[in-house]
């Protein structure tokens, strides 16, 4: 009965986001939605009793491309709830029912991971931002893992980067027991796991904290996007020891 009401409540919690992202951000300005964005999913970990501890300062302002390792579904929520970006993320992601809404609302650019032209638009796209001055996001594994070791970074969507002379953060999160501070696998979203499974599986663990370590900001000097992706692989595997 407790994980079903926390469940309940997370629905309504989406539904009140799809309904604020129609309804009033129209008549909000970008920085409001920004702000309104980081508190809807900071109280989303709230009513599903997910601890949030963050470590390291995260950007102030853009440009900035933040570059993290990927564990699970949740992982913008948690990211989004220590301050809002723009998430780049797999297209089919668009088209789910209420997820899609939220995700558009918050600013997520989409692509076709598999067509290397559409990825050649993206880091154009991404640049354009980025010059812009938006703060964006990246999963450079390109998919989930288990949380214990990393997959190798993809160097296609750093270009942007460098092409817009802008700065990444690396960061890593990790989501573990808040009493023992052993990793925990409730959250993960990889395999077989099912979006659905996941998220009950969540719910039922108690004691469940997200920590977020951010790293220093740093410039590419000369380095090639191969060259940068393995150096932020290196930086972000380091910061995710860092959260235990």
């Amino acid at each position: 009965m407790r994980v079903l009401l926390k469940l309940l409540r997370g629905i309504w919690h989406v539904l009140v986001g799809w309904f604020t992202i129609y309804f009033r951000f129209p008549q909000l300005s970008p920085q409001q939605r920004e702000a309104r964005v980081q508190v809807w999913a900071t109280l989303l970990l709230r009513i599903w009793d997910i601890e949030l501890e963050v470590r390291g300062q995260p950007v102030v302002m853009g440009p900035t491309l933040m570059v993290c390792n990927h564990i699970s579904w949740l992982d913008i929520v948690v990211i989004h709830a220590t301050r809002h970006c723009r998430f780049v993320s797999k297209s089919e992601l668009r088209e789910w029912p209420l997820i899609g809404t939220l995700a558009t609302g918050a600013g997520t650019l989409y692509i076709e991971r598999e067509n290397r032209k559409d990825a050649m638009r993206m880091v154009k796209e991404m640049a354009q931002a980025l010059k812009a001055g938006d703060v964006l996001a990246v999963f450079p594994e390109g998919t989930t893992g288990d949380g214990i070791g990393m997959l190798p970074f993809h160097a296609n969507l750093i270009q942007s980067a460098i092409e817009a002379d802008a700065p990444v953060q690396p960061l890593a999160l990790q989501f573990v027991d808040a009493q023992t501070n052993a990793i925990s696998m409730a959250a993960r979203f990889v395999g077989e796991d099912t979006l659905m499974g996941s998220i009950w599986r969540t719910l039922n663990v108690q004691g469940l904290k997200a920590v977020v370590q951010f790293g220093e900001i740093q410039s590419a000097h000369g380095r090639s996007r191969r060259e940068w992706a393995a150096d932020l692989s290196k930086d972000v595997a380091a910061l995710k020891l860092a959260c235990l």
